[in-house]
């Protein structure tokens, strides 16, 4: 391609993204959030105490009962393998670039209104899923579209899929190839070939095993690296204890009013936080996009409700905790303010709270790509089977691995935007579903949760077929 017709390509994607990504569909992911914590009275906001002891019991653990192939637990870190990544380090960053400090507290509220539409993807994966010739849980918004608002919706649930595919060889495999090898690079010295051969590698294993071994590395990989990370950032805070009170106060006046240009900080105006920080929100926890109820949908549970209670606190656990964490050594230190923006800026935030801190990024971004790609694996397998059937699942793990060598070792400035496209699209016709299916969430939950029974233990018959 020669470098005009580069130029002009870019060019039209940088257009189609905008539009994709502009205020209808933030109106759509945002409108849609309200509505189902309108409807469902604030229930994910209500109990989420209680749904943080359900996570640790034993009945969301690998003693789990019910029809499903992982723990309703390996079911949420499978989710949030996908979810914690570049988006709680680089994009927060970048949202307090661009937005301000005030782009956090929209953020925040971006992710409360996703506890809900994450609640409802849920409830919907499980009560709709299929179960296919091998004794495979197929769920997601296909199946939900298909089985819910019936067959002549199909269409809608195969256009996710078309979606969702295209996403997963984009945003799911080659561009987090390409960020893991740039870092492995950069900051470590490692050739990308080398970093392609060992990811092909590792990631051919475990898609060998399935759902089952890409839930148990998950299972043991993601919280390793979530504490890993909060741990890291806490000792920062620690340094910087008494900024804290200053930092919170920043986030929430800035909401409100912007922020001045100070240091190498430009400024940003109120409509600036507002658009970041919904942005950055969504990127980094993907409410509404309808990739996570794929992973809920092969939960070990009979119960709807409960794994719908699990399936919101991956966007609590992303945002409210991990996100926020990045945003608060960004600001107690006050490199925010120099201008630096994405990893560096996350970078010298941790540098400045200890010697070294700067590694924690690093190692923190390698492993949250390489269990992105893990998790998007997982997506991307069950719409091809939804579209093609199960035999086409090995061509696809075969190609899949294929596309982490080639993302590895070659630029991918097009594709970055070519996967923000798809990532965007994948979001209507899930919304659409959720909208339309948003009886069925709001019944099953007052139904099942009559008598305040969330953790109460209940029969296999009461779920709805």
């Amino acid at each position: 391609m020669s470098g005009q017709t580069m130029k002009l390509t870019q060019s039209i994607l940088e257009q189609v993204s905008a539009f994709v990504w502009g205020p209808l569909t933030m109106i759509l992911l945002l409108g849609t959030g309200f509505f189902l914590t309108a409807g469902l009275k604030a229930m994910p906001w209500r109990r989420l105490p209680e749904a943080l002891r359900l996570l640790f019991s034993k009945e969301t653990g690998d003693t789990a009962r019910g029809d499903g192939e992982i723990s309703p637990f390996k079911a949420l870190m499978t989710a949030l393998s996908a979810t914690v990544g570049t988006g709680n380090i680089a994009g927060v960053a970048t949202a307090i670039h661009l937005g301000g400090p005030g782009a956090i507290f929209w953020m925040w509220m971006t992710a409360l209104l996703g506890m809900a539409t994450k609640y409802g993807e849920a409830v919907l994966a499980v009560k709709y899923r299929e179960v296919d010739e091998d004794g495979r849980y197929l769920g997601g918004p296909m199946y939900y579209i298909k089985n819910g608002l019936g067959h002549k919706w199909a269409w809608l649930g195969s256009l996710f899929a078309i979606f969702a595919i295209c996403a997963a060889f984009g945003a799911g495999s080659t561009v987090q190839a390409n960020s893991l090898a740039d870092i492995a690079q950069d900051q470590l010295g490692i050739s990308k070939y080398i970093v392609a051969i060992v990811l092909c590698l590792l990631v051919g294993m475990v898609l060998i095993g399935g759902v089952q071994r890409i839930a148990t590395v998950a299972g043991r990989l993601v919280p390793f690296m979530v504490v890993c990370y909060i741990g890291g950032s806490l000792i920062v805070l620690g340094m910087y204890a008494g900024e804290i009170p200053a930092a919170l106060t920043l986030i929430v006046t800035d909401a409100f009013t912007g922020t001045a240009a100070t240091g190498g900080f430009a400024g940003a105006g109120i409509a600036a936080a507002i658009r970041f920080g919904v942005a950055r929100g969504i990127f980094s926890n993907e409410a509404g996009l309808g990739s996570a109820p794929i992973a809920h949908a092969a939960a070990k549970t009979n119960d709807p409700v409960k794994q719908g209670a699990i399936g919101m606190l991956g966007t609590f656990i992303d945002t409210i905790l991990v996100c926020s964490m990045t945003a608060l050594v960004i600001l107690v230190t006050g490199v925010w303010k120099t201008g630096e923006t994405g990893v560096p800026l996350t970078a010298a935030g941790f540098d400045a709270g200890f010697a070294g801190g700067g590694y924690v990024v690093t190692f923190s971004l390698m492993i949250f790509a390489f269990t992105t790609i893990l998790g998007w694996s997982l997506y991307g397998e069950r719409c091809v089977e939804y579209l093609f059937g199960p035999k086409a699942i090995v061509p696809f793990k075969f190609i899949y691995v294929a596309a982490v060598a080639v993302g590895a070792v070659v630029g991918l400035d097009l594709v970055w935007l070519f996967a923000d496209i798809t990532n965007g699209l994948m979001a209507i016709p899930n919304l659409l579903a959720l909208l339309l299916l948003s009886p069925v969430i709001f019944r099953i939950t007052n139904e099942r949760l009559a008598g305040d029974r969330m953790l109460a233990e209940q029969p296999a018959e009461h779920t709805e077929k």
